[in-house]
């Protein structure tokens, strides 16, 4: 992957760095798909889900921080103080809704209302207050720190699903690179033939050993390879581009290739390496493991925490809270059961209508879930056969092709031979030469369509290699 930098040009604000090139012109599919998940902005975009989710769980877990309060009332008016009230609280909010509280007050004045009058020195008290209903074994408070865990688990799903996208697009623009390289090859190649055989042909017609019309018909094959040749040119060309489009640096700097740069064309091995094709087509996968399934399951898990906080809301609402009073804080038994401050509140609606449609509610999407869960394993299941199946079927056609454009280049030597015998026609050589041409054109859009395919699997199994 190194090795690739050095081949790349960097284009920045419309300025070139060009680099040094290694011996190696090639950019092989590996090292590609390497520079992608690291440094393409879509795969860092990716991970920023992941710091979102941390944000969030960190943001739920500050519900449970201690809290200082302090509270301090004063009124003076024509050299009267009326009243002096100071009231500071230490709070720690504890998981199951119980909370402990250390508190002081001192009030002073003259127009204090009799139930705040203290000791001079205050008064301190500590205790704790819970709710012995709702809000007990699951509150707001709660429910939000296990669901900030499950999205946080999810985004990384997620994650997996978006890089394992990306590196599936890349891939497929690879391909279509190498599908245009190799188009561009056979028809370069195709056209030396055609450009050796019309020199050939113009020199039988100078001295009088061929027909002057087969220079026209040489001429025409020429003209139509280097048509062909310009076409696939363009088209590499654009292949190159499109490639560009994935190619980044660490610092979210765009790179392009240089004209010399050429794909691997012999990558089916780093192909299947990268891919692990061989375990992919062989194992059965366990869909449970699938991050599409994965996802899905953290969003009803999250569902589930919120169902269970709608149905602690139809308990009633009992808050009980209870203060040991003293003086003398320092004393530790001054605390005592016979000295203290406690309350009780108690609440519950009539019909509960509001909490029992708010169940429903998060049962109904409960449900929704669920049902996607089971279409999406049904669906995943399907189209991993199929792109299993169609991957089977391609490694016939290549086998079938491949034996097709043998026996084509076989009929077309035997044909040069005719013709230099003078027992065939140029028309013929070109027929003959055109053919080989369509099967050779067939099967490298064949190897698109399986090296594709192989990615169309990859891609099903959302599994994210190591690079």
């Amino acid at each position: 992957m190194k090795n690739a930098l050095t081949i790349l040009f960097l284009f920045v604000t419309g300025s070139i760095c060009s680099q040094e090139l290694t011996s190696s012109k090639v950019l092989r599919f590996d090292e590609y798909l390497g520079y992608v998940k690291k440094f393409h902005p879509i795969v860092k975009q990716a991970q920023l889900v992941i710091d979102e989710s941390q944000a969030k769980l960190m943001k739920s877990r500050g519900a449970f921080d201690p809290k200082i309060e302090v509270d301090y009332d004063r009124k003076k008016f024509k050299s009267t103080e009326y009243f002096d009230k100071l009231n500071a609280t230490f709070k720690v909010p504890t998981w199951y809704g119980i909370e402990l509280k250390a508190n002081f007050e001192e009030n002073t004045g003259d127009f204090l209302n009799p139930e705040a009058s203290l000791p001079l020195d205050g008064l301190y008290n500590a205790g704790i207050s819970f709710s012995a209903a709702r809000g007990l074994l699951i509150n707001d408070r709660m429910a939000a720190v296990k669901q900030a865990k499950l999205f946080r688990e999810q985004a990384k799903a997620d994650r997996d699903l978006l890089v394992n996208t990306i590196l599936f697009d890349a891939s497929v623009v690879y391909f279509k690179w190498l599908q245009a390289y190799n188009e561009n090859q056979l028809f370069q190649n195709f056209l030396v033939n055609a450009e050796q055989r019309f020199r050939g042909v113009k020199r039988g017609v100078e001295v009088g050993e061929r027909a002057a019309i087969d220079s026209i018909e040489a001429r025409i094959a020429v003209n139509d390879r280097k048509l062909n040749y310009e076409q696939t040119k363009v088209k590499l060309i654009k292949a190159s581009l499109e490639l560009s489009n994935y190619l980044w640096l660490d610092n979210n700097m765009p790179v392009e290739l240089q004209d010399d740069i050429i794909p691997d064309i012999n990558s089916e091995e780093a192909i299947d390496t990268t891919f692990n094709t061989s375990v992919l087509r062989q194992n059965e996968f366990e869909l449970d493991a699938h991050p599409k399934i994965l996802s899905l399951d953290y969003k009803l898990q999250y569902l589930g925490v919120d169902k269970r906080l709608k149905a602690n809301r139809l308990l009633p609402q009992v808050d009980i809270q209870y203060n040991f009073l003293s003086t003398t804080p320092e004393i530790a038994r001054s605390f005592n059961t016979g000295e203290y401050k406690a309350g009780l509140n108690f609440s519950m609606p009539l019909f509960l209508r509001k909490e029992r449609g708010d169940l429903k509610l998060a049962k109904l999407k409960m449900q929704d879930i669920e049902y996607q869960i089971d279409a999406t394993r049904v669906s995943l299941s399907n189209k991993i056969e199929a792109v299993k199946q169609e991957l089977d079927s391609y490694v016939i056609q290549n086998s079938v092709t491949a034996q097709m454009v043998s026996d084509y280049r076989e009929m077309l030597r035997a044909e040069e031979r005719k013709f230099q015998l003078g027992e065939s026609s140029l028309f013929l050589v070109n027929s003959r030469e055109s053919k080989l041409i369509d099967g050779q054109l067939k099967a490298i859009s064949l190897q698109n369509k399986y090296f594709t395919t192989k990615a169309k699997l990859f891609n099903s199994l959302a599994t994210n290699p190591e690079l």
